[in-house]
């Protein structure tokens, strides 16, 4: 019998969770602390993680100088694209508002009398203490930092190898922890389900659907409506692309994680023309700084928990908003669900209640899944399209090489087909 993945499991949780919250709803309000503890360990993960992954990412690319125009060129791409994402996930979310008529329970939240001003969040990006920030989960602060260290870092060259090793190593720690943490995800899935539908009752379902469905929504319109027009302006071949970037879409979209699908990723963008050296800058560098379908959810889940919670957020906060998840954002990891916490840290910043985390985690898997995928795709095409701009110039047919693995890989599966 196959071995079921946690993403199976958490859809199983999930059902579980919504026929336990219908049978007994007074003990499934109880079973909040299994999703409690969940949350918790994920907001344990934050600072290491950004720590790791920003710094070895920064000080990884080995000076200054070899970023260059490269770096500058997949740079603006990656702000101007996933600016274009935050948008299209805000202008959804507030044309659709799933959140509205939803209740969450009731937490202090003081957004009312202090508002959250660009002033305010500018003052208190900067850091006094990292380790103060760290500890309190201050996440612009924690990005701010690390910026700053892994350009220290580079510049320091040698001297610094160990501080690069080491983040390096707390990375790969961290990955591994989040695998761990995971492991609950599962469980704390189906009691927070439970509990949402004990409370609430099983109308709360169709809330939760409709916010599935707006986000899937809001990921086709910016596939179709931005991804799609920077194929056809780049002058891209099209279906050459989509063959090349199907397989490891699919990867990402069914274990619902980036980095399952980066080796594939790698050697297909390859192949489809874009040089080496462009690949293995640009795919592993937007693995933090160009999450698409990542930076769309955050936008639609922030402004979706203030909508559920009652508050009605002006434009200049929602946009201060955007621009605070534009910056952390950069430090999400290709792992499953953990934007969970960059959007933790995102209500936490606003005053916003965290229960929001608790209520969407009960359909998290559907949407991780979905913005997953999308950050594959906008990776893939990241590269092609820095390709294109440093003068390459892709073949609307496949090459002899390209058909001659392909039939190649063909032959091995037969082989291996034909042998069991």
């Amino acid at each position: 019998m196959k071995k079921l993945s946690i993403t199976a499991w958490i859809f199983i949780a999930m059902l579980f969770g919504i026929a336990l919250g219908i049978v007994a709803p007074e003990f499934s309000q109880k079973l909040t602390i299994v999703s409690n503890i969940f949350l918790r360990l994920i907001k344990s993960v934050l600072a290491p993680l950004l720590f790791g992954t920003l710094v070895a990412g920064i000080a990884g690319s080995g000076s200054v100088q070899t970023m260059g125009r490269i770096g500058g060129k997949a740079i603006l791409y990656f702000e101007v694209v996933t600016t274009l994402a935050l948008a299209v996930g805000l202008l959804v979310v507030n044309v659709v508002k799933p959140g509205a008529g939803m209740s969450l329970p009731a937490e202090a939240t003081n957004l009312a009398k202090e508002p959250v001003t660009l002033i305010k969040i500018l003052e208190h990006t900067f850091p006094t203490s990292v380790f103060d920030a760290m500890a309190k989960g201050e996440v612009l602060q924690i990005v701010v930092f690390c910026f700053l260290f892994g350009a220290a870092c580079t510049a320091a060259g040698a001297k610094a190898k160990l501080v690069v090793e080491f983040a390096e190593s707390v990375a790969e720690v961290m990955f591994k922890y989040t695998g761990y943490v995971m492991y609950l995800a599962p469980p704390a899935v189906a009691a927070a389900l439970a509990a949402t539908v004990g409370k609430n009752g099983p109308g709360v379902i169709i809330d939760l659907g409709r916010l599935v469905l707006t986000l899937y929504g809001a990921l086709v319109l910016f596939v179709v409506g931005v991804l799609l027009p920077v194929i056809l302006i780049c002058r891209i071949p099209l279906k050459r692309f989509i063959n090349a970037a199907k397989q490891p879409w699919l990867i990402a979209f069914s274990t619902a994680t980036s980095e399952a699908a980066l080796p594939l990723a790698l050697r297909n963008i390859e192949r489809f023309g874009v040089p080496k050296h462009i690949v293995g800058f640009v795919l592993p560098t937007g693995y933090s700084f160009n999450l698409d379908g990542t930076t769309l959810y955050l936008s639609l889940a922030s402004i979706f928990v203030a909508q559920a919670a009652g508050h009605e957020l002006s434009w200049s906060q929602q946009i201060v908003m955007m621009l605070t998840l534009m910056l952390t954002s950069k430090g999400v990891a290709g792992v499953p669900r953990a934007s969970l916490v960059i959007l933790s840290g995102t209500l936490a910043a606003f005053d916003l209640p965290l229960s929001g985390v608790t209520l969407i985690l009960g359909v998290d898997a559907l949407m991780d899944m979905a913005r997953t995928s999308v950050n594959v795709l906008g990776n893939m095409l990241a590269a092609a399209v820095v390709g294109k701009w440093e003068g390459v110039n892709f073949p609307t047919e496949p090459e002899l090489g390209e058909l001659a693995e392909e039939a190649e890989e063909t032959q091995d599966r037969h082989t291996a087909t034909a042998a069991m």
